[in-house]
């Protein structure tokens, strides 16, 4: 059974794929930069999604993209802890708090949140596994190479997939030596970060190769820029159906995690592919 932990949160992944709702803070993401900076508003947007289904709803206050600059723990917070509380105040849903900060992960977690996702894999802060391992708090270990202001030169691999695979058998090994159990881990494979557009689709391509390390993975593919290229789409919301195609893939492959900007859509894309996936086994798709 692959179960993921976090904190009062247990779930079940062989026979169900957990939808994680994006919800940006930041005035300059990508896709929705400046849309939910006002904390109403991006409580509002998180809630709209627990409403449509997302399980996990993950609250970021630093932009990751290519490029982006950093910004101050103190700027960060300020960000992301009104909405955590807001959110945490109006339902039960499990929150994520996008940050590779141990600082910041403490106060959200203090404020409510039950997930740390972490874009470094836990390794750009060394207190963050301390801090994950004391609130007994889920985490998604991302792959990436660099920070997002360098990650775009750093996209030289040998054989992308496996170098991906070998970084996550060494970090939950480092993780586990830091007092973070297995069933508290996620692997995502960090599409779109540190690797180019070739590289993102060999990547999804051999997903299910990945699942040699035997923890659930999360794919975050929601509107990324190498479906816009290979789509010819530049507009980052024109990109719904790429997505959709990228989510039914790796829900094929073994992904039992998706991170998206179209909760209803993209749920109903993932519930359908496990579905036809399962099919003639004796499997309950929950709702």
């Amino acid at each position: 059974m692959m179960t993921f932990r976090a904190r009062a949160h247990v779930w079940s992944l062989d026979d169900q794929v957990l939808t994680m709702g994006i919800v940006n803070t930041t005035p300059d993401s990508f896709s929705d930069g400046g849309l939910w900076a006002a904390p109403e508003a991006a409580v509002a947007h998180a809630l709209a999604m627990v409403a449509e289904g997302a399980e996990i709803v993950d609250i970021g206050g630093e932009s990751t993209r290519p490029g982006a600059a950093e910004v101050s723990a103190a700027e960060e917070m300020r960000r992301v802890l009104p909405v955590i509380a807001g959110v945490r105040r109006a339902s039960p849903v499990a929150i994520s708090v996008d940050t590779w900060k141990a600082e910041v992960a403490d106060a959200a977690l203090a404020a409510g949140a039950d997930i740390v996702n972490d874009i470094s894999g836990l390794t750009r802060d060394p207190a963050m596994p301390e801090v994950v391992a004391r609130w007994q708090a889920g985490c998604v270990a991302m792959h990436m190479r660099g920070t997002p202001r360098t990650m775009q030169q750093l996209t030289d691999y040998h054989d992308v997939v496996a170098e991906v695979g070998d970084f996550f058998l060494d970090t939950l090994g480092r993780l586990h030596g830091g007092g973070i159990g297995p069933e508290y881990i996620v692997c995502d494979p960090g599409f779109g970060f540190s690797k180019t557009a070739e590289q993102n689709l060999i990547l999804l391509r051999r997903l299910a190769e990945l699942r040699r390390v035997a923890r659930p993975l999360l794919v975050g593919t929601s509107r990324k820029s190498f479906i816009g290229k290979t789509l010819g789409l530049t507009e980052p919301p024109q990109r719904q159906w790429g997505t959709a195609a990228t989510v039914s893939w790796a829900v094929m492959a073994g992904a039992r995690l998706i991170r998206v900007h179209e909760v209803t859509a993209m749920r109903q894309v993932a519930r359908m592919t496990l579905a036809i996936a399962r099919a003639g086994g004796d499997v309950t798709i929950t709702d």
